[in-house]
């Protein structure tokens, strides 16, 4: 064969990843809030994209009953009050709507449009804020909450000065957000080239500052602190505090002789030590949890289930297609005439996208209802294994864009606000052969059974293993065990010496 250069014409396909493309994969992984910040950046961007205001509201038409009864109650508001209505014999328009308010024919917007405020109708929050667009903020109105080591510093001020001042600051600079020192006293002694018994000295009295039991080194005199303040430090109570091992094992027939006490007395010091705070500093921690938005409502209806996208943080884009001509039409180079036009193609191609994206979105939480709709109607225990495979062959996607659809959005039912991820479980085989049972289903189960145990009768991990069993679920020993370990709950014999604890010192 003989080599030679030549030229060959081919026809073939491939998958380019345009930057169009990347967007558009890229948007279905974020959330509604998410999408919010990405979009005022393109706006920032773009001059001919222009945030609109709500999405329209398509509504099924009212009953012709309801659309009567809605005129007559308008004119009842344009004649005057129900007592002038009465008086001009016209007291039947005043009368009371005759709806069915739980009925599907008076149309209620969703939950989305709810949320949005003025946009889906005025609600009770709007009289708060008269002449204002949208209801008050509440969080605003809390003064700033103070931290532990400003509440610790605030008292060292009063109460030290100079060089025992400049200890304080340094002592409180070590203490943890549970309110325990971390550092060694002799190390700082150095440190700031002070005696050791100076140091100590102001430990003393951080140890009296409000919380009771902050500066501690360790849990028993973090408890010893408290029960000092209580007045309550005796050598019985020196004894228990120096021996929590045993009171944490239940060894309570040693810490009698040890403490040289009776049961009732023992119980009481149980009781007492009940009262305190092991973690006196979390008091002032406050950093609030980022409250949770969800991306899908959800709901029952005569048909099925209606699936609406929380329109109240999902921002409407509009192309200002009106000032491009404007600007087109204007005197213009070669350079600004391309930049126009890639304006005009990227604002049309997200516009597109967003669109794209809710629908894909609305298309996998479908299918995610359709396969556990015995979650919705009768609750976790019916929740079954899935995939995102399964799902994304029921809809002829890819499972990458399953897995991206799910991520970061939530879903809120009458059941409660569930990430979509939630609904994607692993299987436990089911006893009898046929089928199988989530994983999330068996630990709602065994977190039952072991919620309805009595102090004497604790449920060991075979004799669990035999009640669900018993439910048709064939699940081995061990993976009972490290579901109960993973939902927190201890062993048969830690919940049994809990019990008695909490037993005795009832």
């Amino acid at each position: 064969m003989a080599l030679a250069p030549r030229l060959d014409l081919r026809q073939s396909q491939s998958l380019v990843m345009t930057p169009q493309l990347q967007q558009a994969i890229k948007l279905l992984a974020l959330s509604n809030l998410e999408i919010e910040a990405f979009v005022a950046g393109e706006l920032e961007k773009n001059p001919l994209l222009e945030a609109g205001g709500p999405a329209e509201d398509f509504a099924q038409p009212a009953a012709d009953g309801i659309d009567r009864e809605m005129e007559a109650h308008a004119v009842a508001a344009e004649v005057g009050p129900s007592d002038q209505l009465i008086g001009q014999g016209l007291g039947g328009a005043d009368s009371p709507l005759d709806v069915d308010y739980g009925a599907e024919t008076f149309i209620d917007n969703g939950p989305g449009d709810r949320m949005a405020g003025p946009a889906g109708g005025s609600s009770g929050m709007d009289l708060l804020s008269p002449g204002s667009g949208e209801a008050p903020d509440f969080d605003s109105f809390a003064n700033p909450e103070q931290g532990l080591q400003e509440h610790l510093m605030d008292q060292a001020r009063a109460a030290l000065t100079d060089m025992d001042l400049l200890i304080a600051t340094q002592l409180i600079g070590q203490i943890d957000e549970a309110g325990y020192l971390e550092t060694n006293l002799l190390e700082m002694a150095h440190a700031l080239g002070v005696p050791l018994q100076a140091v100590e000295h102001v430990l003393g009295v951080i140890h009296s500052f409000d919380p009771s039991g902050v500066g501690a080194r360790s849990l028993s005199e973090c408890l010893a602190l408290q029960a000092k303040e209580a007045d309550r430090y005796d050598p019985c109570m020196a004894k228990l505090l120096a021996n929590l091992d045993l009171l944490a094992k239940g060894a309570l027939p040693q810490l009698r002789r040890i403490c040289g006490v009776d049961e009732e007395d023992m119980a009481d010091m149980i009781r007492e030590l009940r009262g305190y705070d092991p973690k006196p500093g979390l008091r002032f921690s406050h950093e609030s949890a980022a409250p949770v938005t969800p991306d899908l409502f959800v709901r029952a209806t005569r048909e099925g289930w209606a699936i609406e996208i929380n329109s109240a943080t999902l921002p409407r884009l509009l192309v200002n297609r009106s000032y491009y001509v404007e600007l087109a039409s204007g005197p213009q180079d070669r350079v600004s005439k391309a930049w126009l036009a890639d304006c005009l193609a990227s604002a049309n191609w997200l516009v597109k996208a967003l669109d794209q994206r809710q629908k894909t979105i609305i298309k996998v939480a479908s299918e995610i209802i359709h396969q556990q709709e015995d979650f919705f109607r009768k609750g976790v225990e019916y929740l079954k294994p899935l995939t995102l495979k399964a799902v994304a062959d029921a809809i002829q996607m890819h499972e990458s864009t399953v897995s991206r659809v799910t991520s970061n959005k939530y879903l809120s039912c009458p059941r409660g606000l569930y990430e979509l991820k939630y609904f994607f479980t692993s299987g436990v085989a089911a006893a009898g052969g046929d089928g199988a049972v989530s994983a999330e289903a068996v630990k709602s189960h065994i977190k039952a059974l072991i919620g309805a145990e009595t102090p004497d009768a604790i449920l060991s991990d075979d004799t669990l293993v035999d009640l669900l069993r018993a439910k048709g679920m064939d699940i081995a020993r061990r993976t009972v065990a490290k579901y109960r370990e993973s939902m927190g709950i201890g062993s048969s014999v830690q919940r049994r010496r809990q019990k008695a604890l909490r037993g005795r010192a009832a």
